[in-house]
């Protein structure tokens, strides 16, 4: 990669799945470095990770060269091996069933089309220093929704 690549990590928790849940990005140019996170009351694991790095992707400001990391397989290989199936196959997976998360998917696939993004699969929890802060920013971004949950439970 040149040192125009702009080099995301992102990362998705959840607290039950479904359960509450947080999603978090870092995204690294040039020195400069930008953290991004959230989450919702009520979500799956697999939606977290997805909208990390839609959230990510959407976050560039000018076409880019990307190189997003990310510990989900899920998301890796739905974008880079089964998405233009599940497209020309009108969002049914291979055993005909209706694609899961199909609105992130699609939300996904949008935001991708304006760069050039290079997908790397790194394992989770184990050292690398983007990918564990792409966890912490998760789980940040999942406490507020998981101190709801809470108080919605008593």
């Amino acid at each position: 990669m040149s040192e125009n690549t702009v080099v995301v990590y992102t990362d998705g928790a959840c607290s039950g799945n479904p359960g509450p849940g947080g999603w978090g990005a870092l995204l690294q140019y040039k020195g400069q470095v930008k953290e991004l996170c959230g989450g919702e009351l009520e979500t799956t694991n697999n939606r977290m990770e997805m909208t990390a790095a839609i959230e990510a992707i959407r976050a560039l400001k000018r076409r880019s060269v990307v190189e997003l990391h990310t510990d989900s397989n899920y998301l890796k290989d739905g974008i880079t091996k089964w998405l233009d199936g599940w497209k020309r196959n009108g969002w049914k997976t291979a055993a005909r069933q209706p694609v899961k998360n199909q609105d992130l998917w699609l939300a996904l696939d949008e935001a991708v089309s304006r760069h050039e993004i290079h997908w790397k699969w790194v394992r989770g929890h184990a050292g690398d220093p983007g990918n564990e802060r792409a966890d912490k920013l998760a789980n940040k971004g999942m406490e507020e929704f998981k101190k709801r949950a809470r108080a919605g439970a008593k």
